[in-house]
């Protein structure tokens, strides 16, 4: 494993001609994560959302070696917290081809979220995980991050948010 100097320059910002790998990787997570059939993402969508006139969304990707294939990425976007008064990130996916877990890139794409977050005066970073992912819990864990336990998530989707939005 490279150490954390070498690791942090193979993570950048995402640009629009990284679109095709990162909805990949989207796909490689929707697969993980047992929902192969839910994403209706395209790369249209990707490129206006993040790489459009009003994005609303960010992505780092992380390369195996300088200049070479994509491999890894964490896409995110900015919060706020009406209790703190301050802005956080949300880590809506993060996702490192299985061949290279283990490798550090999965802790370097959350170092450079960690540290946009302070060079920014952003108090938080947070994320959901599926309950039953024991790796990425364990390796949460292991770099400090608690789970909101008494919090749940709730999603308002399909007819319910047409029938509330009419």
């Amino acid at each position: 494993m490279a150490d954390a100097a070498e690791l942090s320059g193979l993570i950048a910002p995402a640009t629009p001609e990284d679109v095709p790998d990162v909805l990949r990787l989207i796909r490689a997570l929707a697969d993980y994560e047992r929902e192969p059939d839910a994403v209706e993402t395209t790369e249209d969508d990707l490129r206006r959302w993040v790489f459009g006139p009003d994005p609303v969304a960010n992505v780092l990707v992380a390369r195996a070696e300088p200049g070479g294939k994509v491999v890894g990425m964490a896409l995110w976007f900015r919060t706020y917290s009406t209790w703190t008064g301050v802005p956080g990130i949300y880590l809506e996916d993060l996702f490192v081809e299985p061949d290279q877990r283990g490798s550090g890139l999965g802790r370097a794409l959350l170092q450079a979220l960690a540290r946009i977050a302070v060079e920014r005066g952003y108090r938080r970073v947070e994320w959901a995980v599926l309950d039953w992912n024991t790796p990425a819990i364990e390796f949460y864990d292991a770099l400090g991050a608690r789970p909101m336990a008494e919090w749940s998530t709730y999603r308002l989707t399909g007819q319910a948010l047409a029938e509330l939005g009419a």
